[in-house]
């Protein structure tokens, strides 16, 4: 199953049809995928399990997301104050 997984994630190229994010405005995808790549990442730490499966969330909020608005999450994960719930 990781060798699947692995090989996808080789194969990206950029982010494909969600359909939960039918719309144009992509906000919503971007935000949501952030917080499954960071909720994955938590789970599975947890575990003691490798965490190459998050991989998938990171490189489609990076294709999908603007970096300023990574940089303003991520700086406002490291003070604590980050809105989301992970």
């Amino acid at each position: 199953m990781s060798d699947q997984i692995e090989e996808k994630i080789k194969n990206y190229r950029t982010a494909p049809f969600d359909a939960r994010f039918p719309n144009t405005n992509q906000t919503r995808n971007c935000f949501q995928n952030y917080l499954d790549f960071h909720r994955c990442n938590k789970a599975l730490s947890a575990k003691d399990v490798d965490t190459a499966p998050c991989d998938w969330y990171q490189r489609v909020y990076k294709s999908v997301c603007p970096l300023s608005w990574v940089q303003r999450w991520d700086d406002q994960m490291e003070a604590g104050s980050f809105a989301g719930k992970i």
